[in-house]
């Protein structure tokens, strides 16, 4: 993809727009990435978007801000992944500011109150939604490994309480375990 300042221009606003209009954190913000990058702008296939979002997902830091740089990254490079960065973090950055601003007032506000109520609600709908979206994705590779790993990774957290950063770690060793397996399996 050649780089121009149309480019840069498209993923800083992209950026910018799907932070400052979602709510809820990184879970909310993937799926909408997702329908832009790949659905609407074709700048991202849906393998590499599941992948993207793994390595989001398990580095350290928010999710959204993560996924946004590795997006900015794997479009444009370096600079690409600091412009998306910036369109990720200056909405937060910009809201939070003028809200604590006028803290006391809104604290008290039952009009807020009930809107944040509200959002919370909209919030676990679209996080279900994620959950399906990226099943079905992950259930689309037709694949065995990948969905045993999802499926155990599920178990072991809900049912079984074995800390996140457990799972992170046996995730990743088996996925690389399996792409170097499917790596060595093309060579033959």
């Amino acid at each position: 993809m050649k780089k121009t300042i149309g480019t840069y221009w498209t993923l800083f606003a992209s950026t910018f727009q799907l932070s400052a209009f979602t709510f809820g954190g990184g879970y909310v913000i993937v799926p909408l990435m997702r329908k832009q990058f790949v659905e609407k702008l074709k700048w991202i296939d849906e393998p590499e978007m599941l992948d993207l979002t793994a390595i989001a997902q398990s580095a350290p830091g928010p999710i959204a801000v993560n996924a946004s740089i590795l997006v900015g990254y794997h479009v444009a490079g370096v600079a690409g992944a600091l412009v998306t960065m910036l369109g990720t973090v200056l909405p937060p950055l910009i809201i939070i500011s003028v809200i604590s601003a006028f803290y006391t007032a809104f604290r008290q506000n039952a009009a807020v109150n009930l809107v944040m109520g509200g959002m919370m609600a909209g919030v676990a709908a679209v996080i279900c939604d994620v959950v399906m979206t990226m099943s079905a994705s992950v259930a689309r590779l037709r694949r065995v490994l990948p969905l045993a790993i999802l499926a155990g990774a599920f178990a072991a957290v809900r049912y079984f309480r074995v800390n996140i950063l457990v799972i992170i770690l046996v995730c990743g060793c088996l996925g690389a375990w399996d792409q170097h397996r499917r790596g060595k399996e093309r060579e033959t």
